[in-house]
């Protein structure tokens, strides 16, 4: 079946972001200073927080490109060759670095090149580290390996590549664990999630899709709205995603209408917490088109009435947090909601 649009959005990436201040820490002081992100104004991008895992903030265009060539240029056989173990962990930790680099430059690029690039200097990590001897780096790695691998599945629509950043998903919960390290595990059930929304959409499979809300709520657990604004505000919204197409698929009232309070839930915290102003203005799209669905699945003319009136006040008042795309569909929901409701 064709599921309607709905619209996610990705926390910021910490390991990209230890990878750029890794970076910093081997160039030069005018170069490091051109990778120091920029707080001094908020970013007015319609697109922030929309365009995958590896999304850049607020740093110079030019970081990813520096990066590489820096941390690829940090490669000496000398340290290739030692055999101290400082030597070997400082070796993970470049490629380590490197590969979201690159996983970087890929998703900028779309070059599924540099994705399998990145997924090799991950793989290059691997072979440094083990389980028994460095059991958190080997976690965090894994995981790296799960979203590089993830985000190149979403790209090129490959099931392989998805079941596979499972695999490395849940090769990292074998050491983060809810109690010792609740940050990393939230994270990993966040992007297991994801992974498996992205799996069960390709094979519209349910099964999938139930997997992934279980993964969602179980990121939730350690979340708050204090510390984890964004990160909750993303597990709700992400988490009605996948509820609103289970709910198309089973043809279910109860799976849309729980889609409809998560996707509530997380245009409160975008609200209450002042987050990006777009980011509530998206959770609003995925609400009243999930309640879409539902007045359709249900015929139920006076909530297709209720949709409509709040596509026209969407469109009217928040066409400056729409991407173009975002508003092609807020017109054709609203179409299909005054069709609706003129049966009345």
């Amino acid at each position: 079946m064709k599921f309607s649009n709905n619209y996610t959005f990705y926390p910021d990436n910490k390991a990209l972001e230890k990878a750029v201040e890794h970076y910093k820490s081997l160039a030069s002081d005018d170069d490091a200073k051109s990778a120091s992100a920029d707080t001094r104004v908020a970013i007015a991008d319609n697109f922030i927080y929309t365009r995958g895992n590896f999304e850049q903030h607020r740093y110079s265009a030019n970081v990813f490109e520096s990066a590489r060539e820096t941390l690829e240029a940090s490669l000496t056989e000398k340290l290739r060759e030692s055999e101290s173990e400082q030597s070997r962990l400082e070796l993970a930790e470049i490629h380590n670095s490197l590969g979201n680099i690159l996983a970087a430059l890929g998703q900028n690029l779309q070059d599924a090149d540099l994705y399998n690039k990145s997924i090799a200097s991950f793989n290059s990590a691997l072979e440094i580290l083990s389980q028994e001897d460095s059991p958190l780096d080997w976690a965090a790695t894994q995981s790296n390996l799960g979203t590089a691998k993830q985000a190149l599945g979403r790209q090129e629509s490959d099931s392989k590549l998805l079941n596979s950043a499972i695999d490395a998903y849940t090769a990292a919960l074998l050491e983060y664990t809810r109690k010792e390290t609740p940050e990393e595990w939230s994270v990993v059930m966040f992007q297991l999630g994801a992974t498996f929304y992205a799996y069960g959409s390709l094979l519209k499979g349910n099964r999938a899709f139930q997997k992934s809300v279980v993964a969602y709520k179980n990121a939730l657990a350690e979340l708050d709205a204090d510390l984890y604004a964004l990160e909750l505000a993303a597990t709700h919204n992400n988490r009605g995603g996948v509820l609103h197409h289970l709910g198309e698929s089973e043809e279910n009232p109860d799976r849309l209408e729980e889609a409809i309070r998560s996707y509530e839930t997380a245009l409160t915290i975008c609200m209450e917490q002042q987050l990006p102003f777009h980011l509530a203005v998206i959770c609003r799209v995925n609400k009243a088109t999930a309640q879409n669905v539902l007045a359709e699945l249900t015929n139920d003319v006076m909530l297709a009435e209720e949709v409509a009136d709040e596509f026209e006040l969407i469109l009217e008042c928040f066409p400056h947090a729409l991407q173009p795309l975002c508003v092609k569909h807020c017109e054709a929901q609203l179409s299909k909601a005054q069709s609706l409701s003129s049966l009345n």
